[in-house]
């Protein structure tokens, strides 16, 4: 009896000094976007393999999102461990040394297959700060069936009077179908997006070489009067509200004949779970006026850890596995191909898994090769960034002036005051930063 209660005492006191698994709970802060959700949906990929680590993610539109993350980081107030940021951040706060160099995401990781320009985008002298979990550029989508009927053909490279005219002619009001649906949500990254790349396309430009503001050139009159008349005739109602997600929701319900917003979106309105149109949708270039630029963007949505974290290590495990190829593999196991995070690794778009099923493939790599960031005008500029200045101000000058723009749709103001508005704030601001002498 002495030796079983020995035994038993014994089997406790081991129990008893097990160790248990130290956990980690890393804070996720991200976009509402569908493939940010879809990740959150396959976390628990990740914590089968890291029993050790618990995710908890805060889910914010953009808007919120950018301002969250940028007062967080800047006040180092510590509240998220994985930030969503964008290629404008990225360079900017590495500078700042607020974000941690990602040098260890395994031996397995390959660096070496991101697609040039996204990597690019996403370091700072030859390191990657942020590994991109899907990156865009800007195309038009368009409802093949309605185009057929009209009797029009999309070319693969339109011109704005093109779409303009097409615009104007696929409008059915009666029946709820608008001609173009194009983001008027102000924010520097919502309606500014599109309206910077929209400016390169007309020979516009932010600043001059001198920084000097240049809202008051023609360029950006023919720019800002052409997207105004646009919409106010081939738009859709309340379209000073709608950004990505509006839009995004409104071309799957059938509402709009064009649509040209980032080219993520593609394989979302294709998608027949998501979009009554799936089998309608054709894809071209984002239009240009014959100037040489195209009204398309360069973006990535990536993932960072803030400098100062006391969980560098899971951060860095968690940003491998979910900017992975192996990642992608999952996301295409359960979702099929065409549904993968698209634009940052250069094999996907060699894989003829992905090509078969990914009609969009060849039109997003060629929009995305065709954006530069170090020559994004028609005319010299002291920036670098296609749908941004990529200067510490944009973000509160970007929101002013996109808070302008998206008055002159609405109709509360006129196009003219609108870009004396967007010239005296951004000017102001500009001279109380020192750009300006």
């Amino acid at each position: 009896m002495k030796n079983v209660l020995c035994a038993v005492a014994g089997a406790a006191a081991l129990l008893i000094s097990a160790p248990s698994i130290a956990q980690t709970t890393l804070t996720v802060a991200t976009v509402n976007n569908s493939d940010m959700i879809r990740m959150q949906g396959l976390t628990s990929e990740f914590t089968a393999k890291n029993p050790d680590i618990t995710v908890k993610w805060v889910t914010l539109e953009e808007n919120v999102l950018r301002q969250r993350v940028t007062t967080d980081i800047a006040t180092k107030g510590g509240q998220f461990d994985v930030l969503t940021i964008g290629t404008y951040e990225v360079p900017i706060w590495a500078k700042k040394n607020w974000l941690v160099p990602l040098d260890k995401l395994g031996a397995d990781y390959d660096v070496g297959d991101l697609l040039p320009k996204i990597k690019d985008a996403v370091s700072v002298d030859g390191k990657l700060y942020a590994a991109p979990f899907y990156g865009e550029s800007s195309m038009v989508m368009y409802r093949t069936d309605l185009f057929d009927k009209a009797g029009l053909k999309m070319p693969e490279s339109p011109t704005w009077d093109f779409v303009v005219d097409a615009a104007k002619k696929l409008t059915d009001k009666s029946a709820g179908v608008y001609g173009i649906c194009l983001r008027g949500k102000a924010g520097w990254g919502e309606n500014m997006a599109f309206l910077t790349a929209m400016s390169n396309s007309f020979g516009a430009r932010w600043f001059d070489e001198k920084w000097e503001p240049q809202f008051n050139s023609p360029e950006w009159k023919k720019t800002l009067t052409t997207y105004v008349d646009l919409m106010k005739q081939a738009g859709p109602p309340g379209a000073s509200s709608n950004g990505f997600n509006e839009n995004l929701a409104l071309f799957s319900a059938g509402k709009c004949a064009m649509w040209i917003d980032a080219t993520v979106a593609a394989s979302m309105v294709s998608n027949p779970k998501d979009s009554k149109v799936a089998d309608k949708v054709g894809f071209a270039l984002a239009p240009n006026t014959g100037l040489g630029k195209n009204a398309n963007w360069l973006w990535a949505w990536s993932l960072a850890v803030p400098a100062g974290s006391k969980k560098v290590e899971a951060a860095e495990k968690f940003i491998a596995w979910a900017t992975s190829k192996d990642y992608t593999k999952l996301v295409a196991s359960k979702e099929g191909w065409a549904n993968v995070p698209p634009g940052t690794r250069s094999s996907l778009y060699k894989n003829p898994d992905y090509l078969k099923v990914a009609p969009f493939a060849k039109l997003t790599l060629a929009s995305i090769d065709a954006a530069d960031p170090n020559k994004p005008t028609v005319k010299p500029v002291p920036y670098v960034g296609v749908q941004y200045a990529a200067i510490p101000e944009f973000q509160g000058i970007g929101t002013q002036v996109g808070q302008q723009f998206s008055a002159a749709l609405s109709g509360s103001t006129t196009v003219d005051a609108a870009l004396t508005g967007a010239q005296s704030v951004t000017e102001r601001e500009m001279k109380r930063a020192g750009y300006i002498k």
